[in-house]
């Protein structure tokens, strides 16, 4: 149960973000990595049900997913709520999917937390990253910096966005109490709604109300039109 603030931006202020922060925070090591890579796979109804809560920000909104965590080598299935703004609700199991579907433990699971079971739910969308975690203990916080984005979906559509970085602050207290917050707004970066599953559905698949997400693509694309000029030879 905790507040996330998303924060998007160029993979340039990357570098000098994590110097500035290496007073105050932590970097997570699990089995000698720092940046593992995270393997993703979003399920959501045939209508996008899921997708379209998000878009129109509808109260309650739900993300199931299944999600490897290469650092361990385990896969979790989890389910996301949005209980109130700006605060989330996560439960998870360990559990993989099976040729592709739920088994009965992940069946059971999903109707204990959701009026849904396995079989009206589909995989939609592939996501892959790496992640790099901060943790500041007695601010009770911590940062995921996902970085080297790619998407896939049902197409076999594939996008990636390996310019952008996003940064998701997950703590007690709203942002505007946090350290790494001031960080930010020193570099000129300020918090943005930001749904990865949202996103990649609109890269990858065809999909309804894409409209509403266009300020989002057009930052992506500026960002990366940013980046490529600042590295061109």
């Amino acid at each position: 149960d905790r507040i996330d603030t998303k924060y998007v931006f160029s993979l340039d202020k990357v570098k000098d973000l994590v110097a500035f922060m290496k007073k105050d925070y932590s970097i997570l090591e699990v089995n000698g990595m720092r940046m593992p890579e995270y393997i993703t796979t979003y399920l959501d109804t045939p209508d996008y049900l899921f997708y379209n809560q998000h878009v129109t920000g509808r109260k309650g909104r739900l993300k199931v997913r299944f999600r490897k965590y290469n650092s361990n080598e385990k896969t979790y299935l989890e389910i996301k709520k949005k209980i109130r703004k700006n605060r989330t609700i996560k439960w998870r199991i360990e559990n993989e999917p099976v040729n592709g579907s739920c088994d009965a433990s992940a069946d059971s699971f999903i109707r204990s937390r959701i009026p849904f079971d396995s079989e009206s739910l589909r995989p939609v969308l592939n996501n892959f990253f790496r992640r790099i975690t901060f943790v500041n203990l007695d601010l009770h916080e911590r940062i995921t910096l996902d970085l080297d984005l790619s998407f896939s979906g049902t197409e076999a559509v594939s996008v990636s966005i390996p310019s952008v970085a996003i940064a998701a602050l997950k703590s007690e207290v709203f942002a505007t109490r946090s350290l790494f917050a001031s960080f930010l707004k020193q570099f000129g970066i300020y918090p943005t709604g930001f749904s990865k599953y949202c996103i990649g559905n609109a890269l990858a698949n065809e999909m309804p109300r894409k409209n509403i997400l266009k300020p989002k693509i057009l930052l992506i694309k500026r960002i990366e039109n940013e980046y490529n000029v600042s590295h061109a030879t």
